[in-house]
């Protein structure tokens, strides 16, 4: 194998490890993404299947078969009505004195119950979810509006009392030994808070909008802890294995470069000096002098 081809392969390789990398990259990444969409697209149809919303009134949204599973309400409130007497719903508590900032009119307010789906648009990496992710976002519904980051999104200013969460169904399974953790997602998706668990009646206070639910440290089954092991042991060993194969290939390329070098200084070294015909003997290639430069003369003209 060349030098150029292991520079090829080792260029590939390279290529292979960036690309791997940078998928991992994107995949960590990519929930907290689809989450965001995932919200933009019940806001959009929300308030495309209510066409004139009635002030205070509840309406559930049907999502397309694709969503099953997902719950999804839709409330336009006076901003006056939830500081005098805030809002009750099946999910959340929501107190008095709150106020949206910046400061509307009216709000629209859209429940979700992710349900089935949770896992699918959130990730808290270690932990496991005991619980379906429910949230909550808060529109300006006045005319025309639209926040600074254009937008209608606004946020809730709490005076007093916290937001209670309150989940449909919580299931430990062999879980029921360790701790459980309130845990919040931000309504960029990305951003994950956690906090305690309220008991006896397993809910969680919160002090913005954005999406809920309750983990648990994953647990992973006994069997699983030797396959750990032996694959931290054939992880090493693969590790080892190509480093040692790099180590070779870099000692060939290497060694190639200034092989390649030499010949090189010999052939620039050549075309300098005076040029000799070749001649070929047997299977060998050899220089040869096409002429005798120097004539003999003899040392004088005397013949006896």
């Amino acid at each position: 194998m060349g030098y150029k081809n292991i520079i090829t392969v080792m260029f590939y390789l390279s290529l292979v490890f960036l690309f791997s990398f940078i998928s991992s990259s994107l995949a960590m990444g990519s929930r907290a993404y689809d989450s965001i969409v995932f919200d933009e697209f019940v806001r959009e149809y929300a308030e495309k299947a209510v066409k004139r919303p009635r002030t205070g009134t509840l309406y559930n949204i049907s999502l397309p078969s694709n969503y099953s599973g997902v719950e999804v309400s839709y409330i336009r409130l006076k901003s006056g009505s939830l500081w005098n007497r805030g809002r009750n719903s099946t999910l959340f508590m929501i107190p008095k004195r709150i106020s949206p900032e910046p400061y509307v009119n009216r709000v629209d307010m859209i429940f979700q119950n992710v349900g089935n789906l949770s896992s699918f648009y959130f990730d808290v990496p270690n932990y496991t979810f005991v619980a379906p992710v429910v949230g909550f976002h808060v529109y300006g519904a006045d005319a025309n509006y639209s926040g600074l980051d254009g937008s209608r999104m606004v946020t809730f200013r709490l005076r007093e009392d916290p937001i209670v969460v309150r989940f449909p169904s919580i299931s430990l399974g062999e879980n029921d030994n360790v701790t459980m953790k309130c845990v919040r997602f931000g309504t960029d998706g990305s951003e994950v808070e956690f906090s305690s668990v309220t008991a006896p009646n397993y809910t969680c206070n919160a002090y913005d909008q954005g999406h809920f639910s309750i983990v648990v440290p994953s647990l992973p089954p006994p069997s699983m802890k030797k396959r750990k092991k032996r694959g931290k042991v054939w992880l090493w060993l693969i590790i080892g294995g190509g480093g040692f194969i790099s180590l070779i290939l870099s000692g060939i390329l290497v060694f190639k470069m200034l092989k390649t070098r030499k010949i090189e200084t010999m052939v620039k070294e050549s075309e300098k000096s005076e040029a000799l015909d070749i001649i070929w003997i047997g299977k060998s290639k050899m220089p040869s002098a096409s002429i005798i430069r120097t004539q003999p003369v003899l040392e004088n003209d005397y013949f006896p």
